[in-house]
């Protein structure tokens, strides 16, 4: 991911896919702002959303389906309730079995985001728990391209 100064100055262009969430009164912690375990399932959720629309994935019964590999969060403003955040997804790195994502968590009418996750899948298969030799199926990784940011300079991935 990039240094949080770099990372400050994302904006809603940078990001190929957005989604909305009306935050609740019980997203909101003793501070008076939406604590930072919501975060993680607001990452998780557009995460989710996307591939179940875009890339085939229905996590009941699809041969494939991605496990945590890694998560990581940097904070810069809080958002509290009754405030509507704006999720912005886009894919930073796609291998051969993984995939990281960049998740800006933006709120409405408001320029400046107020925090970036980094969240990293691992496609495995549903009987091995283990990657599969061919990587990702077609349709998923074809889905996950349509987000991906490509870098000028790759070598500072």
């Amino acid at each position: 991911m990039a240094p949080s100064k770099d990372l400050r100055n994302r904006s809603r262009n940078d990001y190929p896919f957005m989604l909305e969430y009306r935050t609740r009164w019980n997203d909101n912690d003793m501070y008076d702002h939406m604590n930072n375990s919501v975060y993680n399932f607001l990452f998780d959720s557009v995460i989710n959303s996307y591939l179940m629309d875009h890339c085939g994935l229905h996590p009941p019964t699809s041969a494939q389906h991605p496990l945590m590999a890694s998560t990581h969060c940097d904070y810069f403003a809080a958002i509290s309730y009754p405030k509507v955040a704006e999720l912005c997804l886009r894919v930073n790195k796609l291998g051969k079995s993984s995939v990281v994502y960049e998740i800006a968590l933006f709120e409405k009418d408001v320029e400046q985001v107020k925090a970036i996750g980094e969240f990293v899948h691992v496609f495995v298969d549903r009987e091995t728990q283990r990657p599969n030799t061919n990587g990702m199926n077609t349709q998923l990784r074809q889905g996950l391209q349509k987000l991906l940011v490509e870098y000028p300079d790759s070598s500072k991935l």
